[in-house]
């Protein structure tokens, strides 16, 4: 197969293929677009989209950096909570959501084989079959002898029992945009097709639950002033019950970048999270070359816990990815890494999963059990749980 996805025309003549089946879709909803359904098209109409089209994505050469490129210890770290999980289990799989390079599950199986948990098959759900490829040419090039316990899903697996592990993936949610009107009122951001672009465009609610759900918010004394913008995760519930219906015994596992709701609607974020990559750029447009960029939001982690206990898990834990990896032992692998002689860069990319100004603070990590015994103390959760922080239903969880 032809790799075109360097090739600069090819991927404008996709993206101008996408724009125009938006504005077919525009057409038949009266001329605009609720964003997050501008947002889903964007990013995962068959073949066009960003992540189900040809653009190149991770890496140096891609969008964006994730943790498992900044270092191997990312997915050697990590290995040591799917091993706890799979030990209580007494056996189990792991299943990753989008599995972006295939680097992460490499490095995942060789830290499960050093903590002498070995795996029958490790399953992937990739709806991209060009990222599948991918991940399996590279998962070949790294450890081939790991290739066949790797296997594809296209589809959520009936009563999984293991480790369900996404790592970058909630914020790829699409998302709905909404305003506090100049009288209070709760206005839904629509995307409208201009001539050459788009813009966003205030209106009257007309998806479900948006009005409702921002007027909970404001219960709760957030998002009041006349002018406030921002997002809300109404996508979370239905994706997270999918997760649960799945889930027979174990853990689900979700490393992102985001806040608790009240410091993700503190009116210093008047203008919501919403930021777009495009070849290691960021910027706050999500209208230019329509799958050619990645489009994200902030994760309200709030919302993603009560989603989790509305579907009927426990939730098990919360806290910083620095304070997750440190509770998993990355100091003790960083140590081993540097003796057993590794690059001296392997210490620079430690320190980008770990700092505030790096991944260390930034990302999140929160767990979500079922079937398991809630008084465990998981190894990721130990040295700083911070559940509390999540507001009064992670409190009730916490019983």
């Amino acid at each position: 197969m032809t790799d075109k996805t360097g090739d600069a025309s090819f991927a404008l003549a996709q993206s101008r293929r996408l724009d125009a089946l938006l504005r077919r879709e525009a057409e038949t909803q009266g001329g605009q677009l609720p964003f997050d359904r501008f947002m889903e098209l964007a990013l995962y109409a068959p073949e066009l989209g960003y992540y189900t089209g040809g653009a190149r994505k991770f890496g140096p050469e891609g969008d964006f950096i994730t943790a498992p490129l900044l270092s191997p210890l990312f997915g050697r770290t990590l290995a040591r909570q799917c091993a706890q999980v799979l030990e209580v289990l007494a056996g189990g799989e792991i299943l990753e959501l989008g599995a972006g390079t295939g680097d992460l599950a490499v490095d995942l199986l060789e830290g499960l084989r050093a903590e002498a948990q070995l795996l029958e098959r490790y399953l992937i759900l990739e709806i991209s079959p060009e990222l599948r490829d991918r991940q399996r040419s590279r998962i070949a090039q790294r450890a081939p002898h790991l290739l066949e316990k790797v296997h594809w899903l296209d589809r959520l697996p009936p009563r999984f029992r293991g480790l369900i592990l996404g790592n970058e993936v909630v914020d790829a949610l699409p998302v709905h945009r909404f305003c506090i009107g100049e009288g209070g009122e709760v206005l839904e951001v629509f995307a409208r097709p201009l001539p050459e672009s788009w813009e966003d465009v205030l209106d009257q609610p007309i998806s479900p639950g948006l009005e409702e759900s921002v007027r909970a918010l404001q219960a709760q004394g957030f998002v009041r002033e006349p002018g406030y913008c921002s997002e809300i995760h109404l996508r979370f519930a239905p994706w997270m019950r999918a997760l649960s219906e799945s889930l027979a015994q174990g853990m689900i596992l979700l490393i992102d970048y985001g806040y608790p709701r009240a410091a993700y609607y503190h009116p210093s974020r008047s203008q919501g999270t919403l930021l777009c990559h495009a070849r290691h750029q960021a910027h706050e447009n999500p209208y230019l070359y329509p799958g050619l960029q990645d489009i994200s939001a902030q994760v309200d982690f709030s919302a993603l816990a009560d989603a989790g206990q509305s579907a009927g898990l426990y939730l098990a834990g919360f806290t910083t990815q620095a304070h997750f990896l440190l509770g998993c032992g990355l100091d003790e692998n960083l140590g081993e890494a540097l003796a057993a002689g590794a690059d001296p860069n392997v210490l620079l990319g430690a320190k980008q999963l770990l700092l505030p100004t790096g991944m260390g603070e930034r990302f999140q990590v929160i767990a979500f059990t079922r079937g398991l015994d809630p008084a465990l103390t998981w190894r990721g959760f130990g040295l700083r749980d911070l559940r509390g922080r999540l507001g009064q239903g992670a409190n009730r969880q916490m019983g």
